[in-house]
């Protein structure tokens, strides 16, 4: 399969965003929090999970929610902000995942399944 230079590719990111010099208080919870504000006015789907965010959408609109995330947290007073990103990417989105499901719960449903005929075939 092949796709040209201009084609917008789909992608799927977990990323972590930390900030850092908020302060004595440890918890980031306000400002994780504020990143998640920007991820539903996105219209993406994401996920949040502990140590992170699975966010998945096309590559140009994933890059920018992830930029804007970082711009809300200096704006909430994070004088810097770190990320750990990590970002897979496919010419468009798997066919096989439903929209509602997307791709990272696609994933997810495909190991439990995998995971449930070992279980059936071991009892």
């Amino acid at each position: 399969m092949t796709t040209d230079a201009t084609s917008e590719l789909f992608a799927v990111a977990d990323f972590c965003l930390i900030p850092i010099g908020t302060g004595p208080d440890p918890s980031v919870a306000e400002y994780i929090a504020e990143c998640a504000r920007v991820l539903d006015k996105s219209g993406l789907k994401y996920q949040m999970h502990g140590y992170g965010t699975n966010l998945e959408g096309p590559w140009s609109a994933v890059s920018q929610a992830i930029h804007d995330c970082h711009a809300a947290v200096h704006a909430k007073g994070a004088p810097r902000v770190a990320t750990d990103i990590r970002i897979g990417t496919r010419p468009r989105p798997r066919s096989d995942a439903t929209p509602e499901e997307g791709e990272n719960e696609h994933k997810l449903r495909r190991v439990r399944d995998i995971l449930g005929k070992d279980r059936v075939g071991s009892a």
